[in-house]
């Protein structure tokens, strides 16, 4: 039998079922980890005098070596060898003989798979957090230089208020950092180490857990074993906080998407990161926009996947969960492309001010303003709003604007209104106004920018 664990089995594997159950066309992916996790176990082994101190050396040389070739892209994995594990061990023992089947002893395939992933997201979460700092980075870059860059905000796509562009923007810089926050906290259950919970039940070996988990930097070992191999909650929370993520990325996405359309001329995004029509010479398309909003589908789509997967699945490990790996690793690497980009098309952005002031000129998102005006020389707020709902509808009919009126046709409504009516329908004014903490005033955004910049500076201290 050419299966390493085919001592019980009379017949050979059906190649279709070997070509179904395989998992190392993904799960190559975990090359290195399986390697680091192996060498760490057989340090302990050999620690522990469960196999003989120079069998554990003859086996570490054996696993650098073939790690060195993993990384030179000089391995070709085998399907018949079923998954990463087989692949290496099977390597293994034909590189340094017999020996190297003493690698496997006091584990299975259950904790060194759990192990595995647990190593890959730890160290992808880790560069997941250093790739959305990079976005915050660029996301600051373009609020300094807009300080003082007045744009329509929005609610129900509607003009509502005026606010700073660079207020604007900050608000994707505080997801971003709930984001890398959420990240950060999901290590302390990424860093809970499964190698020696065995298959379910434990091992016969006196083993050291604790010394693997030295080795391999994890804070703890999981207390139960039937939970080591069975829990991928560790792997569920990564795909939801990359979800999350994601729909902070569509979000932007569909503003820059909205904003560089010829109906707003808000922004030019850089050649670099636009294509053109095949047929229509004339298109400047934010393909890459685009892309970024459709591609949140797919980590959606991962993340149900694998809830599916699991919500009936009994104790302890099942081959079903072999569909772990492949929602991950897309997860992963739609992060990593979709953050590298994001950076620098927000970076390289043109900001047109002079449109995005003159679009305040032609709304009414002053309006609200004038209440606020009126409620302070008195008038009650629900009043007031009322006034201004109807001097709005009556400039809708003049086809003017707030500005345009004229004072005696402000106090047409409202003997309130003065000469400072106009003062304070100014855009600069009414956000200069909004000084409240978190607000939209220039000296309220000039903090904020100063406390993301302590925060970005604080995060990579720690």
């Amino acid at each position: 039998m050419t299966k390493l664990w085919g001592g019980r089995f009379t017949k050979e594997t059906n190649k279709l079922v070997e070509e179904f159950t395989s998992s190392i066309s993904f799960d190559q992916k975990l090359a290195i980890e399986d390697i680091e996790g192996s060498l760490a176990h057989v340090q302990m082994l050999g620690e522990c005098n469960i196999i003989p101190e120079q069998d554990a050396e003859k086996i570490k040389e054996g696993l650098l070596s073939i790690k060195e070739m993993v990384e030179k892209g000089e391995v070709e994995f085998q399907i018949e060898h079923e998954d990463i594990h087989m692949n290496i061990e099977k390597m293994l023992i034909e590189k340094i003989g017999p020996v190297g089947g003493k690698l496997h002893t006091a584990r299975s395939r259950n904790d060194q798979v759990a192990t595995d992933m647990h190593l890959y997201l730890r160290n992808k979460t880790n560069e997941m957090i250093g790739l959305i700092e990079n976005v915050q980075k660029s996301i600051l870059l373009q609020a300094k230089e807009n300080i003082d860059t007045l744009i329509p905000g929005y609610t129900h796509l509607q003009r509502a208020q005026p606010v700073l562009f660079a207020h604007h923007l900050m608000a994707y810089f505080w997801m971003f950092e709930r984001d890398k926050e959420r990240l950060q906290d999901s290590l302390k259950r990424v860093n809970w180490l499964p190698l020696g919970a065995g298959a379910l039940a434990g091992t016969t070996f006196s083993i050291n857990r604790e010394r693997v988990a030295q080795q391999l930097g994890f804070k703890t070992v999981y207390p139960n074993s039937m939970d080591a191999v069975s829990d991928r909650d560790f792997i569920l929370e990564f795909l939801s906080i990359g979800a999350i993520i994601m729909t902070h990325i569509s979000r932007l996405s569909e503003e820059m998407v909205i904003w560089s359309s010829q109906e707003f001329q808000f922004i030019e995004l850089d050649d670099s990161f636009c294509t053109g029509s095949s047929i229509m010479p004339q298109k400047k398309n934010p393909d890459v926009p685009e892309l970024l909003r459709a591609k949140t589908g797919r980590t959606y789509g991962n993340l149900i996947g694998l809830l599916t997967v699991l919500k009936g699945l009994p104790l302890a490990y099942n081959k079903d969960m072999q569909e772990d790996k492949e929602g991950m690793f897309d997860t992963v690497e739609t992060l990593e492309g979709s953050l590298m980009l994001l950076a620098p098309i927000i970076e390289t952005m043109t900001v047109n001010k002079d449109i995005m002031r003159k679009a305040l000129d032609q709304d009414f998102s002053n309006a609200t303003d004038i209440a606020d005006y009126l409620a302070t020389k008195g008038l009650p707020f629900r009043d007031a709003h009322e006034v201004i709902g109807k001097i709005v509808l009556y400039a809708i009919q003049q086809n003017k604007y707030l500005l345009d009126l004229s004072l005696e046709e402000y106090q047409q409504f409202s003997s309130l209104f003065e000469k400072d009516i106009f003062v304070i329908l100014s855009p600069e004014q009414v956000v200069s106004a909004r000084n409240s903490y978190g607000g939209t005033s220039p000296i309220q955004v000039k903090e904020q920018i100063k406390l993301a910049e302590d925060t970005l500076v604080t995060s990579t201290l720690n």
